[in-house]
């Protein structure tokens, strides 16, 4: 069986089985082709929480994978791969949470979106790295505890010179291998083109940017910039899919290792397996954790849209 045929089981299976399929932006091109959405974590679950079917499947990570069984506790939703997780979500867990609001009393708790359910109880708000800035402009709070990422964070702060905002130590192991010297060398090889970065990359790099924003965001701004050429600091993925939006354009990745492993374990097969009931892990959280980790995400929907 080839890739298309492969395909073309799966387009009909999940349509007679009823399944929505949701695939993340960082995965490859033949699963976005299977899927019914395709987007970043947060929006993938908005979009679950809306579809008709029953059964959801996510291509992804076990933490986006918790956001939809949040907002849809109804339906069943299936984890493609078991083992696909994300090392930020769990750098940290609910009780180091409560151990740094101990330490920083006074301080208002904002996790990223790439955190466990579990740790989201914790919290007093969610954003999205498209929505940070919005959301934390919009909250009185001065004082600002960032959870996990705080490269994300500090790029948030760099742009909100008015709150106060304190760190955990955490970060994507993926964005963190791209370095200022890929920005030297990319820019070498490639003078014309822009650099197009996610905020999860370190401060340094963020800093040579001509744009910095989420992956939706970075795919968005190149298929609309009247520019022919675009250097990416993102999952290596996002340069394949711009590839096929936008064939009259050039696109260069930043780094050989702009790699998520985790994002690569999920396969063709292992999205046809969880169609047919052969494959995948059923998620499932206790009562109490998709009330009180939906709390923050509410908040985040009031605050940002």
């Amino acid at each position: 069986m080839n890739t298309r045929e492969l395909q073309d089981l799966i387009i009909k299976e999940k349509k007679e089985r009823d399944v929505c399929i949701l695939a993340h932006a960082y995965q490859s091109h033949d699963i976005w082709e299977v899927a019914d959405f395709v987007g970043d974590s947060y929006g993938l679950a908005v979009k679950a929480a809306s579809a008709p079917q029953k059964t959801v499947i996510m291509a992804g990570v076990r933490f986006m994978s918790e956001t939809v069984k949040t907002l849809s506790p109804d339906k069943k939703v299936i984890l493609a791969n078991p083992m696909a997780g994300c090392p930020m979500a769990i750098q940290m867990d609910h009780d180091a949470v409560l151990k740094l609001q101990a330490e920083n009393p006074g301080y208002t708790t904002v996790a990223y979106i790439n955190t466990t359910a579990s740790l989201k109880t914790a919290v007093d708000i969610i954003v999205t790295s498209s929505s940070a800035v919005k959301i934390l402009k919009n909250i009185p709070d001065k004082n600002i505890l960032f959870i996990p990422d705080c490269n994300l964070g500090d790029w948030v702060a760099k742009q909100l010179p008015e709150k106060n905002f304190k760190f955990f130590k955490g970060g994507c192991p993926t964005h963190l291998r791209m370095t200022v010297k890929d920005v030297e060398a990319q820019r070498k090889d490639h003078p014309d083109a822009l650099l197009l970065v996610h905020p999860e990359c370190h401060p340094d790099v963020t800093a040579q940017a001509d744009y910095v924003g989420s992956t939706t965001g970075i795919m968005k701004y190149a298929e609309e910039s009247d520019a022919r050429e675009f250097i990416i600091g993102t999952e290596s993925s996002i340069v394949q899919h711009l590839q096929f939006a936008c064939p009259d354009k050039k696109f260069y990745l930043l780094s050989k290792e702009c790699v998520c492993h985790n994002m690569k374990m999920t396969t063709l097969v292992d999205i046809y397996n969880s169609v047919i009931g052969n494959g995948g892990e059923e998620i499932t959280l206790p009562e109490d954790v998709i009330t009180n980790s939906l709390k923050p995400i509410n908040r985040m929907i009031e605050l940002g849209g």
